[in-house]
């Protein structure tokens, strides 16, 4: 299926080193419940690995996507009528916007395993949010998918 070039979908999925440490809380809850005997070391490693993967997986899998001329960034939907012009952060530059740079009126959809983002001011005038900024592996696309959805709406 050949997608517009204004669209862009990717999910932010955790890395393979908290699915690790996913199965390490379970080997843990199991030791925890070893002097209770097998079956309750087996419910333990089942149930621990079972939760600490769900907590994984609701946190780690966060959907970007530029369809129908918004920006949805996990729960957010903006229009793109009402973003500025998107700049794309390389991993130093999103360092610096997610800690000192930072505005605490922002929307950030923030995730600390993925180096790279888009930062997109808010031109709004009745949105106290100066801007957007939004994790993502392929920054250059998201950025392409912004300007392409812009230009379509006006």
């Amino acid at each position: 299926m050949q997608l517009s070039p204004a669209h862009h979908d990717e999910r932010l999925t955790a890395p393979r080193s908290w699915w690790a440490i996913a199965v390490l809380t379970g080997l843990a809850c199991a030791l925890v419940m070893l002097p209770l005997g097998t079956l309750p070391l087996l419910a333990g490693l089942v149930g621990g690995t079972a939760l600490t993967g769900m907590l994984v997986s609701s946190y780690g899998s966060a959907r970007v996507r530029v369809v129908n001329g918004a920006l949805a960034a996990g729960e957010a939907r903006i229009p793109v009528t009402a973003l500025g012009e998107p700049v794309v952060l390389d991993a130093e530059e999103a360092r610096a916007w997610r800690t000192y740079k930072a505005d605490t009126r922002a929307f950030m959809l923030l995730r600390s395993y993925v180096p790279t983002a888009v930062r997109v001011e808010v031109t709004d005038p009745a949105d106290p949010t100066p801007y957007v900024y939004v994790s993502t592996r392929e920054p250059e696309a998201l950025a392409a998918a912004i300007r392409s959805a812009r230009t379509e709406a006006e």
